[in-house]
């Protein structure tokens, strides 16, 4: 067959990765090797909505890899069907989300269109394929292969013989970024409607904004966690990741929130980002029910302006507080468990009777 590779780039790659990728594909006897950069399309159509849902699968991960794998499979099977191909083949194991991933989007897009899985249909290990490789006069270092590494725009997993079990965790050795950052130091963030827009005053627009307090922060070693959770086909899995700017950029977002909406808003905003995050991790992105949540969660939004004030430190951050001109938390209405100013004592006794009447009720029938 004739092959034309493709990677996508979703905030990962370095210029000089890039161009080894280039130079390997075209040693491999590729016809042609072409690079796509969506890393703004993968902030505008995916990690956006993850920030206004302040999305985190089982309270821990910021769906780093998961949401990356929606946006590629999507620019894959878009350029597949650009060249007209025949067949599309990716690399996912058997053991995975992501064959279900890449699977059902291309089944989705491009239908018709062959899949080829090698590495899940003949069922190869990752000691296999190094060995193929080296056998075919392509050597790869079996260290380098020891963890697998996925570095993106929204964070960098890290898999490994430790996550494979249910009591071990990464050593030291195995995180991307060594811990170097160790003097606590306080930052900013702004966002407007919801988006982060600036870092320490400086308007840089979303993207930057996330690749700068990554860099800022992951050197102190927070956003590391392992996050165990249910796959798509049914068995329990756990992954490394390191994600300081998504994890310091949700709570921060969410601190705003609670400033400045209301408490229907954000509950029923908890409810819908849940379904939200489970249903992107599982692949199902192309579900028109999707767009209709966002639409929610963009709405949502509207009030969500201001600054976050975040402290860090080795390890951990605080969230200090935020300025908003939308904070529902003013003191011309009232100050909690001091002093109110918009209403009288007599009109919260009347309140209270009535809201709890249903309730007396009850006890007085049932008694």
């Amino acid at each position: 067959m004739e092959v034309h590779s493709v990677v996508v780039n979703t905030g990962g790659f370095s210029e000089e990765e890039i161009k080894n990728i280039e130079k390997r594909a075209y040693e491999l006897g590729v016809k042609s090797h072409t690079t796509i950069d969506e890393t703004e399309n993968y902030y505008r159509e995916t990690i956006k909505y993850l920030i206004f849902g302040n999305v985190l699968k089982n309270a821990t991960y910021p769906l780093s890899v998961s949401a990356e794998r929606v946006c590629q499979a999507t620019a894959i099977a878009n350029y597949a069907k650009k060249i007209g191909a025949a067949c599309v083949a990716h690399g996912s194991t058997g053991a995975g989300n992501d064959q279900v991933r890449f699977d059902m989007i291309f089944n989705t897009l491009i239908p018709g269109v062959e899949i080829i899985t090698p590495i899940r249909d003949l069922k190869l290990s990752r000691e296999a394929e190094i060995e193929y490789l080296a056998q075919h006069g392509f050597p790869y270092s079996a260290e380098k292969a020891k963890y697998s590494i996925n570095k993106g725009l929204w964070g960098t997993s890290v898999g490994g013989a430790e996550t494979l079990t249910s009591n071990q965790y990464l050593p030291e050795s195995a995180w991307p970024t060594p811990v170097t950052s160790t003097a606590s130091q306080q930052i900013t963030i702004d966002f407007e409607k919801g988006e982060p827009v600036a870092l320490n005053g400086n308007q840089l627009g979303a993207v930057r904004v996330i690749q700068e307090l990554q860099d800022l922060a992951q050197p102190y070693g927070i956003g590391r966690d392992i996050h165990v959770g249910d796959t798509i086909i049914g068995i329990k899995g756990r992954v490394g990741f390191e994600a300081a700017a998504s994890l310091i950029l949700i709570k921060a977002h969410h601190t705003l929130e609670k400033h400045t909406l209301t408490k229907w808003q954000l509950s029923w905003k908890d409810q819908i980002a849940g379904f939200y995050g489970n249903y992107m991790h599982e692949g199902q992105m192309h579900d028109p029910v999707m767009r209709d949540i966002e639409a929610f969660l963009q709405s949502s939004q509207s009030t969500v302006s201001g600054r976050v004030i975040v402290e860090l430190h080795p390890y951990r951050f605080i969230v200090i507080g935020i300025e908003s001109e939308h904070d529902l938390m003013s003191s011309k209405f009232g100050s909690y468990g001091e002093m109110n100013e918009g209403y009288t004592g007599d009109d919260v006794k009347g309140f209270s009777k009535i809201f709890g009447n249903q309730t007396l009720i009850w006890h007085k029938v049932n008694q």
